[in-house]
């Protein structure tokens, strides 16, 4: 576990540069990637702290790769909206989140459930795959201080403006909330040549 923890973190840090540039909205902050272009919303909520980054579809394709996944496996990840995920507890209770209970939204209005690791490693299961690591886990309780990260999976295709409805529990109260105005990862980096 603590190895699986230490390559996650390495996969996630590796996608933010260490000099960003933020933009506070409220209470959730933006940050491009100057290097990269890419964007990362970072959301402080009483007791949590929740960040989305934006992963593009070949970074995806080297983490499964790279992990011996079947390509048919490997493409589909890559052809989701993946955002490297970070949760965290800043508070001094016990706070808990469930991703089946989180839903997104597209510019039609329609709402959606988030697919959870249960359905993709039930997915994986079926094509003979045993891999575990790198998805958000489905639900967890943190003690002060605790966090957690991993991929969040989205069907959407690369460039689509998303919702996020989230939610988690703290001090026996259910928090909901929305991220406004994410993104998913464009299909190449801003800036990175189109081959011809």
């Amino acid at each position: 576990m603590l190895y699986s923890r230490y390559w996650l973190t390495r996969v996630i840090v590796s996608a933010v540069c260490a000099t960003c540039t933020p933009t506070a909205t409220a209470d959730v902050q933006t940050f491009t990637d100057e290097n990269s272009g890419l964007l990362s919303w970072k959301a402080q909520e009483p007791g949590l702290s929740l960040q989305l980054i934006q992963l593009l579809p070949d970074y995806v394709r080297a983490v499964y790769s790279a992990r011996g996944l079947p390509r048919a496996a490997v493409e589909q990840m890559a052809g989701y909206c993946v955002f490297g995920t970070i949760i965290k507890n800043e508070s001094d209770q016990p706070l808990s989140y469930r991703v089946a209970d989180w839903r997104y939204q597209t510019a039609d209005g329609e709402s959606h459930p988030v697919k959870t690791k249960t359905q993709w490693l039930e997915e994986w299961q079926n094509m003979g795959i045993a891999f575990r690591w790198s998805l958000l886990p489905d639900d967890q309780t943190f003690a002060p201080g605790d966090w957690s990260q991993g991929f969040t999976t989205l069907p959407l295709p690369p460039g689509t403006p998303v919702k996020l409805h989230y939610s988690w529990s703290l001090k026996g109260k259910t928090y909901e909330r929305t991220l406004e105005n994410l993104l998913c990862a464009p299909a190449k980096a801003p800036g990175q040549a189109r081959p011809q």
